[in-house]
């Protein structure tokens, strides 16, 4: 009998083993999603994807209440699509403000805990995981196996994030805070630390912000270019292969590639905003500048896909905007 115990206290564990070691192939992510709206789940399931990554703004909570909170997250793990979702694919996620529960909020909101007990509720993250040993909701996963190896790292970029800086300027949001950062001592020497002992074919790093688009006057790594510049410097002093950067917040979808030097593969930064909500069609035929974008600048209810080929010498991605069409917004990018 105590051996029959013993199986079914490993169960759960055993579980996330085999979903850990399966080769991903089709990874799907998102963010910026409003449980009274209309959800893209059908259109995601569809994709099959093995693994969903949240990127912030889960729901929609602003607010110092965790029985608010926890009510929208409630409301949104109950769709009955999403608990379709859940039946087939792993699921993880990092917040953003909203979720967080302040409106462009960083380290000075002062339920930042409370809101943290109720993500990891949500995302059903075991007692045991280390995220719940420190400050912040940042967590790395490992998936595959040998060669193919993809390492999703997922960064918090609120709870130690200092005070941005109201614009002046027409249009613009914010101006650049010189010295801010955005991650704070400890989560960059953890993240420094995933770099280092790594032996992942894949890098894919979640930021719930945009890192490489800088033009813009809205949330963003250049707000904090120290932060912005560490990161770089981090990324060429390791060499880490294939980088990926995946983001959110933006309420549009664009992709963006910069050659770093030192860098010995161009660094890209896949953003997909919003499940449920956009800026204004009417902007469909313009766009923000972005000296790096590659790809249309979409307005449209989104996702984004990532597909990987190991059939070579070297792993490739396929990075695809979808939506509610049953094609690519944009045509397919692929990363060599």
């Amino acid at each position: 009998m105590k051996y029959l115990i013993s199986l079914l206290l490993l169960a759960p564990s055993l579980g996330l083993w085999a979903q850990q070691t399966k080769t991903l192939t089709r990874i799907a992510f998102g963010s910026c999603s409003k449980n009274d709206s209309v959800q893209l789940w059908p259109e995601i399931i569809h994709q099959k994807p093995q693994l969903w990554i949240w990127l912030g703004d889960i729901v929609y909570g602003d607010t110092h209440d965790m029985k608010v909170m926890r009510s929208l997250y409630d409301g949104q793990k109950k769709d009955p699509d999403y608990q379709r979702l859940l039946n087939t694919c792993q699921v993880i996620g990092t917040w953003d403000d909203h979720d967080y529960g302040e409106n462009d909020g960083g380290k000075y909101f002062s339920r930042k805990e409370e809101s943290k007990a109720e993500l990891l509720r949500y995302l059903d993250v075991p007692a045991h995981d280390p995220v719940r040993k420190h400050t912040g909701v940042y967590s790395a996963h490992t998936y595959g196996a040998g060669t193919k190896k993809v390492k999703v790292i997922l960064l918090d970029t609120r709870a130690f994030r200092d005070t941005v800086i109201a614009s002046k300027t027409p249009g613009r949001r914010y101006d650049p805070n010189p010295q801010g950062d955005i991650l704070g001592e400890e989560q960059w020497s953890w993240f420094e630390e995933q770099l280092k002992n790594s032996d992942a074919a894949v890098h894919l790093i979640g930021s719930s912000i945009q890192f490489l688009s800088n033009e813009h006057g809205f949330e963003k790594w250049g707000n904090f270019p120290r932060a912005r510049q560490r990161m770089l410097d981090i990324l060429v002093r390791h060499k880490i292969k294939m980088p990926l950067i995946l983001s959110g917040d933006r309420h549009i979808a664009e992709i963006s590639k910069m050659s770093v030097p030192g860098l010995p593969y161009p660094l890209y930064d896949f953003t997909s905003s919003g499940l449920t909500h956009t800026l204004s069609p009417s902007l469909k035929d313009s766009s923000e500048q972005n000296p790096y974008r590659i790809s249309k600048w979409v307005v449209e209810k989104n996702f984004g896909m990532i597909l990987i080929d190991w059939t070579g010498a070297t792993p490739s991605l396929t990075l695809e905007i979808r939506g509610k069409n049953p094609i690519p917004w944009d045509s397919p990018i692929t990363i060599r």
